[in-house]
């Protein structure tokens, strides 16, 4: 799914981008690594509570980074239909 979606063009990544476009009110979903660095996930939650979305930490920064095609340990949607079906996904445990 997140391989589609950044193939689309509905992806960002990088730290610092996400934190731009979060607190622009742009993104659908938030994904980040299980094994992100302290700080990088202290920075994503300040920005989460101005600006709520679902986030997901169920992937490694290795799982990640082999879905997408790139090496990062943080990523968003920027489009509904695809931020959804990935909850759903991970909901049914799929």
């Amino acid at each position: 799914m997140l391989g589609l979606a950044t193939r689309a063009g509905k992806t960002v990544s990088g730290t610092d981008i996400v934190v731009a476009k979060l607190k622009k009110g742009k993104l659908k979903c938030i994904i980040i690594a299980n094994d992100l660095a302290e700080n990088s996930r202290s920075e994503i939650e300040a920005a989460l509570k101005a600006h709520p979305a679902p986030v997901v930490d169920a992937f490694t920064e290795s799982e990640l980074s082999q879905a997408i095609g790139k090496k990062r340990k943080v990523l968003a949607l920027t489009d509904y239909g695809f931020a959804k079906a990935l909850l759903d996904k991970i909901k049914e445990g799929v």
